[in-house]
């Protein structure tokens, strides 16, 4: 699925014409556990202060995903929409010149008439999304659904979320229905903006295991394609999964929908975390009771490569290069929060620049990263299955009701000012990067990429 979106040199690598931009985005979460719905806008304080749009343009962001959701807008019905909160703030990005990435559902199951476990969800969305792209015409980029994969899984396969799934087939109806919502809304919104891009988002990140797991682990990398496969078009009888999914309860029909109505995206969006890489370990006695679980056939613990073994992290740059590889399309960093002290918040930022800017010089059309959470969030440490009110801060620290600078403004306004990353990190490793364990662009990817 290579595109020629780059330019082959003599030594396989590609010239990119443009610098690595700087994104930003807002920790926007609409989501529901049992009949409560929780709304990170308004638990930040962003719903009620409109001088947030100011501090963040003044940090030198002109590209920001930005909340215009379904939820929010239409909570009740879909005749009632109240875009006074939405004209303001878009108005306000729109004067200052920086481009929103419009996110129309965020985590979300959609509001309480049209939820994604029912068919009402997939023709809602498109009708909001022809309402958002007739209101604004003026934005060209869209986000209808944030990451499908991550939301499916954690609505319909763990049962965090509503409708509290715990099984196979209720994971692939979710995903289904989203990626066709996806597909239906971009018609709609194209049929406005005719150039209007997709930037589709969901976690990147990669499951390591031992022997005894590596068909657990093998299972679990092909899931985590199947957003960008099913809108590429290409999940057919001959894809890995194909089976996985019609056992899983998926009709034919509806996989014949996905390839007969493919709807790629005109950016992946990656979202990736220190936790985004796993390491499945059926050694369960060495773990704690409350992590052990299993898949019927052994017992295992799912934890975070960097503590379990992280000699094995590929790191977010040879991920970027699995993308690119599998796809052939540009690529944005669209999430990489860390919560932890703004000391190692600024580590792993310019971590994951300087994997953005390694993936360049190997031809990988890497185009932006984004500051993710630059209001930071709330809860997500029990992945808002709770509210107890827990704040990580991101660039400001919204904890007291007013946004208070951290550290990482002047790293950020400095580096938009276009100053080396490497001048701006403090010094000294963080946590997760032990010494000998750096990630590096993993050769076989290397060499594969070049061959090709």
């Amino acid at each position: 699925m290579m595109s020629n979106r780059k330019r082959t040199q003599s030594n396989g690598s590609t010239s990119l014409e443009t610098e690595l931009a700087l994104w930003g985005g807002l920790e926007c979460t609409v989501n529901r556990v049992g009949d409560v719905y929780q709304d990170q806008v308004k638990r930040s304080g962003h719903h009620d202060r409109p001088g947030d749009i100011d501090l963040i343009a003044n940090l030198g962001i002109n590209t920001l995903r930005y909340p215009v959701l379904w939820e929010r807008t239409a909570p009740n019905h879909p005749d009632e929409l109240d875009w006074t909160w939405n004209d303001e703030r878009l108005g306000r990005l729109r004067e200052l010149g920086v481009r929103p990435i419009a996110g129309l559902v965020h985590h979300g199951c959609g509001p309480r008439y049209a939820t994604y476990d029912t068919p009402d969800f997939e023709y809602g969305l498109a009708r909001y999304a022809r309402q958002v792209a007739e209101r604004y015409p003026w934005i060209d980029g869209y986000t209808p659904i944030n990451e499908p994969l991550t939301t499916a899984r954690f609505g319909g396969l763990y049962g965090h979320w509503y409708p509290h799934g715990k099984s196979g087939k209720v994971f692939v109806d979710i995903l289904l229905r989203e990626c066709r919502a996806t597909v239906r809304a971009m018609a709609e919104i194209r049929k406005v903006r005719p150039d209007a891009q997709l930037i589709q988002t969901d976690d990147l990140g990669k499951i390591h295991s031992t022997p005894r797991l590596s068909y657990q682990a093998d299972l679990e990398n092909e899931r985590r394609w199947l957003t960008w496969d099913l809108l590429c078009g290409v999940v057919t009888p001959t894809h890995a999964l194909w089976e996985y999914l019609r056992w899983s309860g998926a009709s034919e029909r509806d996989l014949w929908f996905m390839v007969d109505n493919p709807c790629p995206p005109s950016i992946i969006g990656v979202n990736h975390y220190v936790t985004s890489e796993r390491y499945l370990d059926h050694n369960v006695k060495n773990y704690p009771d409350h992590m052990r679980g299993g898949n019927g056939r052994h017992r295992y613990v799912d934890t975070e490569i960097v503590r379990a073994a992280p000699e094995k992290r590929a790191g977010l740059g040879a991920l970027m290069l699995e993308a690119w590889q599998r796809y052939g399309l540009p690529i944005v960093v669209t999430e990489a929060h860390l919560g932890d002290r703004v000391e190692e918040q600024m580590r792993w930022l310019g971590e994951i620049w300087q994997q953005a800017q390694q993936a360049r010089t190997l031809g990988v059309d890497v185009q932006a990263v984004s500051v993710w959470a630059l209001l930071g969030l709330y809860d997500w440490h029990c992945l808002l299955t709770r509210v107890e009110n827990r704040h990580e801060p991101g660039v400001y620290n919204v904890s007291s009701g007013c946004p208070e600078p951290t550290d990482l403004v002047p790293m950020i306004q400095r580096l938009a000012a276009g100053e080396p990353i490497e001048t701006l990190v403090p010094p000294g490793r963080g946590w997760w990067q032990a010494e000998s364990h750096m990630p590096v662009l993993m050769p076989d990817l290397v060499d594969s990429l070049v061959a090709f």
